[in-house]
């Protein structure tokens, strides 16, 4: 009988593949003590999936806690069990949550992160505002939303591009893969695919069904939320390679890139 292989878990690898939070706590917390001249202390995770962002808050904030929503009871569980449970002590400030971000309770939270451009599953107008105007609603006073977006032309193709990855003892390829996007109505349809080193494939382990929003619109939504400033943190051109170089500085104008990822932050 051939041996039993253990494939490695799909929500590790998106962890390794996608998310930054160390890089993203920092950046909100800085942002923030600039804007308030204080500390933020809590922050609630939209989207939050395995709640790696939150953890992250709660392992580095002293005096901090967070809450992380989402629809996915599943992965919530996940989450619970691989990265809130790990934390000891410290997993008693973090608070998981099943339910509509558009019915989120109010948990006045100094800043509200909406990342890896998940609010993009709200395709028509009407949604996206009542999120934007919930999120505003939501947020204390001197509250700020975080937000990301990617875009350009290349945003706009069928494509597949992919990187290798190393963490943690694991070798994989993280593939992403662009399968259709309708230019009359601004939808796409993405995956995410992992390659093994057994030559095995996760095929759709990730999917993706969004209409990918311009940077103007969304501005412009923000702004008729409520939020009194919008402003954009475009990231860098490395100069070895012409694509992103992993820092975010506040811009007026961004580089006419081929693709290019932002950040928007929204000052109610």
């Amino acid at each position: 009988m051939p041996a039993k292989t253990n494939k490695p878990d799909k929500h590790l690898l998106y962890q390794y593949s996608v998310q930054n939070p160390r890089y993203e706590v920092d950046f909100m917390r800085r942002i923030f003590r600039k804007s308030r001249g204080r500390p933020p202390l809590r922050l609630r995770e939209d989207f939050c999936g395995t709640a790696v962002l939150a953890c992250e808050w709660a392992l580095r904030v002293r005096g901090g806690n967070s809450v992380g929503l989402d629809l996915d009871e599943e992965t919530l569980e996940w989450a619970k069990e691989n990265n809130v449970g790990p934390l000891g002590p410290k997993s008693s400030k973090i608070e998981l949550s099943c339910c509509d971000v558009l019915e989120a309770e109010d948990y006045q939270s100094d800043i509200v992160a909406a990342f890896n451009f998940s609010y993009c599953v709200f395709k028509e107008r009407e949604n996206l505002l009542a999120y934007f105007q919930r999120a505003h609603e939501t947020l204390a006073g001197e509250g700020i939303l975080f937000l990301d977006l990617y875009g350009g032309p290349e945003a706009q193709v069928a494509q597949e591009e992919s990187r290798e990855m190393h963490e943690e003892g694991l070798c994989f390829e993280y593939v992403w893969d662009q399968e259709s996007y309708n230019p009359i109505t601004g939808e796409t349809i993405c995956h995410i695919h992992f390659d093994l080193p057994d030559g095995s494939r996760l095929e759709k382990a990730f999917s993706y069904d969004w209409r990918l929003w311009s940077l103007p619109e969304l501005k412009d939504l923000l702004e008729e939320a409520g939020f009194r400033k919008v402003d954009v943190y475009w990231e860098g051109t490395d100069q070895s390679n012409g694509g992103g170089n992993g820092v975010f500085r506040l811009s007026r104008k961004g580089d006419d890139a081929q693709s290019w990822i932002c950040y928007l932050v929204a000052e109610k």
